[in-house]
């Protein structure tokens, strides 16, 4: 039996179209002659010229992102200074995402396919409940469950569009899904909610703010953690691989980055 390994990640790199600009990462390269004087501080007086290969040195990179910037796990500090308000064990402070518990991180995948849905959709329980029926898919705790939205072409296109693409998952839909035992999801979009320009016109239309990050807000009542701007989705099918997703263990924070794959035995 082989393996096959399918990346969902994206790649990081200075023009990214999966930020504004005010989130985009700065990526500074070292080739490998600028770190010699670097080199020489551990060594001083010695001639580091005739190590073996002699020159170049050793190429390194400098980068300034968020723990938002690239492919993601939100944890549910991001999402509300409390969770768990409708568990029987009551309210408590969110979770940062170096608390998260491992074992959510590397679990059977489940791909619900959302791309014929226009842009800023929000699906709803319905949604989740026909997509799992017609796949044949019983979903059991602790299942990733990875959502496939038109913005994940315009992320392999460069779209400049792409922060802009996609559909959301509302609260009644992610209620669902946590209360069958999902604790991780994941979406190839810029927001695991509908983009923001699409929202902005809902709360204008109908003057109810809680529609502003109503997918995100589930974690008040049922903390989880979801992963944003993943890649490749169209490369997998609906069931029968493993998700690896375990993030970055960054103290007290909101996010951390993950490389999230794919497994199949096949």
């Amino acid at each position: 039996m082989s393996r096959r390994y399918v990346d969902l990640s994206m790649t990081l790199s200075n023009d990214v179209v999966s930020d504004p600009p005010f989130m985009k990462p700065e990526i500074t390269y070292q080739m490998h002659a600028d770190t010699r004087d670097e080199l020489k501080s551990f060594f001083p007086g010695t001639d580091i010229d005739n190590m073996r290969g002699g020159e170049p040195f050793c190429a390194a990179e400098w980068i300034r992102l968020t723990t938002h910037s690239g492919t993601h796990v939100d944890a549910p500090w991001h999402y509300h200074p409390t969770q768990d308000s409708k568990l029987e064990s009551g309210p408590r402070p969110s979770q940062t995402i170096d608390q998260m518990p491992l074992e959510w991180f590397f679990n059977p995948g489940v791909k619900l396919d959302f791309r014929d849905r226009l842009d800023g959709y929000v699906v709803t329980a319905r949604d989740i409940e026909e997509q799992l029926q017609a796949i044949g898919h019983e979903l059991q705790p602790l299942d990733i469950v990875l959502v496939n939205t038109s913005a994940g072409k315009a992320l392999a296109d460069e779209d400049p569009r792409y922060v802009s693409r996609g559909v959301g998952v509302g609260y009644e839909a992610t209620m669902y899904l946590l209360e069958c035992g999902v604790r991780v999801t994941g979406t190839d979009a810029w927001s695991w909610d509908a983009p923001f320009i699409h929202t902005k016109a809902r709360v204008e239309e109908t003057g109810d703010p809680k529609l502003i990050w109503e997918g995100h807000r589930a974690g008040i009542d049922i903390g989880y953690c979801h992963i944003e701007k993943m890649h490749n989705l169209e490369a997998i099918p609906a069931t029968g691989f493993m998700v690896s997703c375990f993030p970055h263990k960054i103290k007290d924070a909101s996010a951390g980055w993950t490389r999230a794959v794919a497994i199949f035995d096949e």
